[in-house]
């Protein structure tokens, strides 16, 4: 009999690993802080790549599902100058192999997919411990508990399920992004819809920039980018929302009205999201009926990678469970080894897409990239 499987958290990774479980005939039960799926906004668009993200959906059994959801057009890049001036401008022609859909649409999709009653909600952890055998008790807020022979921390950055492996925790990577949201900007905010076209947009100068994306709906979703220690964000009263976006639109002054207005005409408060990390090469040594995948394993400054990662991982991660189903510890072993090392990549490689992006050649080496030099 297979081992049953305890996954928390209810993100992208911890769904497709009750999906690929499910598929290969393995019991698996989410334990979900949130109250339901529409507790909270799932974050903007998201790319998923042939060999990670697309991989994972196609284990799923969900294809032609997440080919649904796929948003045409979005594909397309620009990059700017502060004054407005178009550097580069790649059309989405069709041909790239990372389609953009809605993160919130792309995890409903998942949870559609899964048994009724896998995912249960209203489940906060406040604590995890050994049993010894390889055996866990997770507890949750409202004093209930499960036991578990398998369990699987899919619970994000401040991962409850992490310290039973290691000691590591997230550190602030140098750079936080401010989040804001223009809606239905082809009509309310035209000039702002124009600039950032029909896909994504970066203008950057060193330490700083605009970067949004032009969402479903009309929506231009910005995450405002600036190189600062954190003394200086909490000095900002993020409650005040006229005196918040005040604040982050006076480091871009000077810059065209069309991109500050991405920050100062915003249709809802801006949102602080600061930047931690693991180690890069963060890893564990094997420790009976516990693991991690995603953000609790190897959270990383973003890197376009993360959420691919996050459900290749739970794919993987699957596939050596369902490859032997009466020896799960060699099936982890298995599992971790092969995680690690493309985890420190990922991380690494994230670590120097920041530097071309926030550094000092930028955007002039993020040009070359895109355009292939």
């Amino acid at each position: 009999m297979p081992t049953p499987v305890t996954i928390v958290g209810a993100g992208l990774g911890g769904l497709t690993l009750a999906r690929v479980l499910h598929l290969h005939g393995i019991e698996a039960t989410v334990y979900e802080a949130e109250a339901s799926p529409t507790a909270r906004g799932q974050g903007g668009m998201l790319d998923l790549h042939e060999g990670t993200g697309q991989a994972a959906v196609e284990a799923a059994g969900l294809t032609a599902e997440f080919r649904a959801l796929v948003l045409a057009g979005r594909q397309a890049t620009r990059v700017v100058a502060p004054d407005g001036t178009v550097l580069l401008d790649q059309p989405d022609d069709g041909t790239g192999g990372r389609p953009e859909v809605q993160r919130g649409e792309l995890r409903g999709m998942l949870i559609d997919a899964l048994p009724p009653g896998t995912v249960r909600w209203g489940h906060k952890v406040s604590g995890v411990r050994s049993l010894g055998g390889g055996r866990h008790e997770v507890v949750f807020a409202d004093a209930t508990s499960v036991t578990t022979d398998l369990l699987v921390g899919a619970d994000g950055a401040w991962s409850r399920v992490r310290p039973l492996l290691s000691d590591a925790t997230p550190t602030y990577a140098g750079r936080s992004f401010v989040e804001t949201y223009l809606y239905d900007a082809g009509t309310r905010h035209p000039a702002s819809a124009k600039v950032v076209g029909g896909g994504s947009l970066s203008a950057l100068t060193p330490g700083k920039g605009i970067q949004a994306h032009h969402e479903s709906g009309g929506t231009l979703h910005t995450y405002v980018a600036l190189s600062k220690p954190l003394a200086w964000f909490a000095e900002i009263d993020f409650t005040d929302p006229v005196a918040s976006t005040a604040a982050v639109a006076a480091e871009f002054r000077g810059w065209s009205p069309e991109l500050t207005s991405l920050i100062t005409d915003s249709d809802t408060p801006p949102v602080l999201r600061p930047l931690n990390a693991l180690p890069a090469d963060h890893r564990w040594d094997r420790t009976p009926g516990v693991t991690l995948l995603g953000d609790a394993a190897h959270l990383a400054v973003p890197n376009g990678e993360g959420a691919n990662l996050a459900m290749y991982d739970a794919t993987e991660l699957a596939t050596a469970l369902a490859a032997h189903p009466h020896a799960p510890e060699t099936a982890l072993t298995a599992y971790e080894q092969a995680m690690f090392p493309r985890s420190t990549t990922a991380a690494r490689d994230g670590e120097d897409l920041q530097n071309l992006l926030f550094g000092p050649d930028t955007p002039r080496g993020l040009i070359r990239m895109l355009a292939g030099k």
